[in-house]
């Protein structure tokens, strides 16, 4: 080693030191760019593969989700059997005669509903009859057929109550009272 001239000792550290700088260069240009590329596509595999799994346990469901689906739909058409339907106020005449057969009011007035939209949402596919009802009982009668016509029909309200005294002066009917409200029933789409 000692035979080695001082110039080719400088041209030897000088191509040792290019070398390095290459190699810096490269480690940094190609090795580095490489190694954040292999970061990213490792990170969209990681993406990937939860959106696939996300996708599979979708798919597994679908099964329940259409089950669901089935009973929810049943269940719509059962509700939407009890609705007021077809001919509005036929239905009400017949509903209130049915369950009117074991309460102790007289129902004196069906005059015809009024139909309309609801109201409460957008697109809302069921429109409201409203029946102003007309009729005479005792008040604890009266209060009892409120109660149980709305806890027969949910999909019903009562609204717009007056009780005044009957007016008759016969022992009997002094303590009876003279009733009007309305009842606002929504109705099924005639499309279904």
């Amino acid at each position: 080693m000692n035979k080695i001239s001082k110039a080719k000792k400088q041209q030897i550290i000088l191509v040792l030191m290019g070398a390095g700088v290459v190699i810096a260069g490269l480690w940094t240009l190609v090795i580095q760019a490489q190694n954040s590329k292999l970061q990213g596509v490792q990170k969209r595999t990681v993406e990937m593969k939860e959106k696939v799994d996300k996708g599979e346990m979708l798919l597994k469901k679908s099964d329940e989700v259409e089950a669901d689906l089935e009973a929810d739909t049943k269940t719509l058409k059962d509700i939407e059997s009890n609705m007021a339907s077809g001919d509005i106020y036929l239905w009400l005449i017949n509903t209130i005669n049915r369950f009117n057969a074991s309460q102790k009011v007289t129902i004196l007035d069906f005059p015809r509903e009024t139909v309309g939209e609801v109201g409460l949402l957008p697109n809302f596919p069921y429109k409201a009859a409203m029946f102003p009802i007309k009729g005479t009982g005792y008040y604890h009668d009266v209060g009892k057929f409120l109660a149980d016509f709305e806890n027969s029909f949910p999909y019903a309200r009562i609204q717009n109550l007056e009780l005044t005294p009957s007016g008759k002066n016969s022992a009997e009917d002094v303590e009876k009272l003279n009733f009007k409200f309305e009842i606002v029933a929504l109705v099924k789409p005639s499309g279904q």
